[in-house]
């Protein structure tokens, strides 16, 4: 971890975590101030605890708990300030991050604003979201971000830390409808897998190991996963136990459709766009993303329990209909 964002994190820590008997829940707190704000409360985990000051277990993920007025009333006011402060930055990226329409990266820009922003002045939000929009990459973003507010964010360094925020955590934001399971959903799904790290175990569908604290899936497990995670709870279920799909063609009649499926002949991928494939590989070990002319892929498939739109329904029958 960076030192710049030790140095951010830990100074939050010292306006919340100074009481001893409030410790404990005040630490749960800080990480679940407003919904999405989901790096401040991985982060500070590894900072404190690396302090030796204290042993706490990585909390779960619940925005809810802010609703404890009690708790907030029993700070004193300048801590409450702090976390009001907190609150309202994130709720404000939040905001702006939707309006740029790359709301799915809100996690990121709240990470980075309150990582490295506390000597910026005159921040305006908009112009903020707006260098995500246009950034073709993070490499870009980052250099975008350095040259306009006059910062030296280390690359490397920051996407260890994105990337170690991203494996404890589902990104709420990346859900363009959460009543549905839909191929869109299924494509942003395999990108946070790939984003976040996931690495490959047998039976795992996207949940964290409780000894390494990693998010698992096998082959088939990356798309079980979204057909059985519910964003509302925040949790897997068990609805989907096997991968039912249907080969619809050879790669040449496949529609430009983000998420829909690739298939080998034995393992599976979800096509991202742009000529990509993201899968989770056993003889990688984690999730990967190549282009799809790289592999092996022979088919295109669709996938029980996944909504796709018309321009897909269309190809299916241009091709004869549901092969068996």
């Amino acid at each position: 971890m960076s030192a710049t964002v030790a140095v951010a994190l830990k100074k939050v820590a010292i306006y919340i975590l100074g009481d001893e008997k409030k410790r404990g829940k005040l630490f749960v707190l800080i990480g679940s101030i407003a919904a999405g704000f989901l790096g401040l409360m991985c982060l500070p985990v590894a900072v404190l605890s690396s302090m030796g000051s204290m042993e706490i277990e990585q909390p779960e993920i619940n925005a809810e708990m802010f609703s404890d007025s009690s708790l907030f009333e029993s700070l004193d006011s300048e801590q409450q300030a702090k976390i009001t402060e907190i609150q309202n930055s994130g709720q404000e990226i939040e905001d702006a991050m939707r309006g740029a329409g790359v709301r799915s990266q809100t996690i990121k820009a709240q990470l980075i604003y309150m990582s490295y922003f506390d000597d910026v002045q005159n921040f305006n939000a908009q112009s903020y979201a707006n260098l995500f929009a246009v950034a073709p990459n993070d490499s870009d973003l980052i250099a975008a971000i350095n040259s306009t507010y006059g910062l030296e964010i280390d690359y490397d360094e920051f996407m260890r830390t994105y990337t170690w925020v991203m494996n404890s955590t589902i990104n709420e934001y990346m859900f363009t409808d959460r009543t549905t399971k839909n191929c869109s959903d299924l494509a942003a799904w395999a990108e946070n897998a790939y984003i976040s790290g996931w690495g490959f175990k047998q039976g795992a569908i996207g949940n964290r190991d409780y000894v390494d604290r990693i998010r698992y899936a096998d082959n088939a497990g990356l798309m079980l996963g979204y057909l059985n995670y519910n964003p509302d709870e925040k949790s897997f279920g068990n609805q989907f136990q096997t991968l039912v799909f249907t080969e619809q063609g050879s790669l040449d009649t496949m529609p430009e459709v983000a998420g829909i499926g690739l298939f080998d002949g034995s393992q599976h991928g979800i096509y991202v766009g742009d000529g990509e494939v993201i899968y989770c590989s056993e003889s990688a070990g984690y999730v990967t993303k190549d282009l799809v002319s790289n592999g092996g892929w022979t088919s295109w498939c669709t996938y029980e329990g996944v909504d796709y739109p018309q321009e897909v329904r269309d190809k299916i029958d241009e091709n004869g209909g549901d092969s068996e």
